[in-house]
């Protein structure tokens, strides 16, 4: 069962530090749109918070052994980081919730926050055990190179609401 997060879940705090993103997928983004985008909302999510990206390699393997080795990879970029895995089974934010969220990690002491996105394979329970939060983007299924968009217009797009600017509109 999906669980929606609202608003009033998360307490706002005003004037919140930056805190780190570490954006870590498995491989590139295969198509042009993505890669451009994510290059965008990146380059534009610096204007906010330091940004970090990592890609670990695809594994030639298929099934569990590909979730299991990706997933060790995942883990090990992600270090002492407060972890959030994409995965269809997480909760799903709205763009105020989220930006809510965001702030009170970074008012909270967290300093870096290391989103994982998984392979085609998806991600292993080890790395879902692992993580402290799992964030579904939608019901929908996306492909990795739209996933890897999504996320980082939706972190952009938060960043810019907690700032009072006219992006989210």
């Amino acid at each position: 069962m999906k669980t929606h997060v609202s608003l009033t879940d998360f307490k706002l705090e005003c004037y919140p530090q930056a805190v780190r993103v570490h954006l870590i997928t498995v491989g590139e983004p295969k198509h042009e749109y993505a890669r451009l985008g994510c290059d965008m909302y990146l380059k534009r999510l610096e204007r906010y918070h330091k940004v970090r990206v990592t890609r670990v390699r695809d594994s030639k393997r298929g099934g569990e052994t590909a979730q299991l080795e990706e997933g060790k990879n995942l883990l090990e970029a992600a270090g002492k980081a407060f972890i959030v895995a994409l995965d269809a089974r997480g909760k799903h934010f709205t763009t105020e919730a989220l930006t809510t969220w965001m702030t009170n990690l970074a008012t909270g002491g967290e300093g870096e926050v290391a989103f994982l996105i998984g392979g085609p394979e998806g991600l292993s329970d080890e790395v879902r055990s692992h993580a402290r939060l799992l964030w579904a983007l939608s019901d929908l299924t996306f492909p990795h190179d739209l996933a890897q968009l999504v996320t980082c217009e939706a972190l952009y797009r938060a960043a810019t609401l907690e700032r009072g600017e006219p992006y989210h509109r």
